[in-house]
């Protein structure tokens, strides 16, 4: 259920997309507002769902996460219990940051991080190309990030064109 925004609520997303760590009374300075006004707006979004949560952002290669792959899924079954044991298979690792149900010739796709090349061959033999179902598994090595974001594009408009 889409929850309905104004231009303030907007303007509140966008700048806590970008800082997430402001408290109701920064928010507010920034955005011309009374605090009372925004920690009302912030509770509500925080309620509504519209804001699931806060989080801090890590450099992945800092933290030795160096190699990021991209894992296309093909199950041998797809009935409902097949795609539910998968689904609780990819839960159990942490590796695994993100995994989408496709529509076409692959079923999964999986976004992984690991430490180098051969973390991922063990966790790929060890764990991926055993998980319940698996009929094939194509990777794809990320070689650079030409982009990366976490903020949703809320106005329509891509930043710096006139609104």
């Amino acid at each position: 259920m889409q929850t309905e925004l104004d231009r303030s609520d907007v303007r509140i997303l966008d700048l806590v997309q970008e800082h997430g760590n402001l408290s109701a009374a920064e928010l507010a300075e920034r955005l011309g507002m009374t605090t009372s006004t925004c920690w009302r707006r912030m509770s509500r979004l925080e309620e509504s769902g519209v804001i699931r949560k806060r989080v801090a952002l890590l450099d992945r290669e800092k933290v030795g996460l160096n190699v990021l792959v991209f894992s296309q899924v093909k199950l041998a079954g797809h009935g409902r219990d097949a795609l539910l044991r998968f689904e609780q298979a990819v839960r159990q690792h942490p590796e695994i940051l993100e995994c989408y149900t496709l529509m076409g010739e692959t079923d999964f796709l999986l976004r992984i991080a690991c430490r180098d090349i051969k973390s991922y061959e063990a966790f790929f033999l060890d764990q991926l190309s055993r998980f319940p179902g698996v009929q094939s598994v194509h990777s794809f090595i990320a070689l650079s990030v030409i982009k990366e974001t976490t903020a949703l594009p809320l106005t329509g408009a891509p930043k710096g064109s006139p609104r």
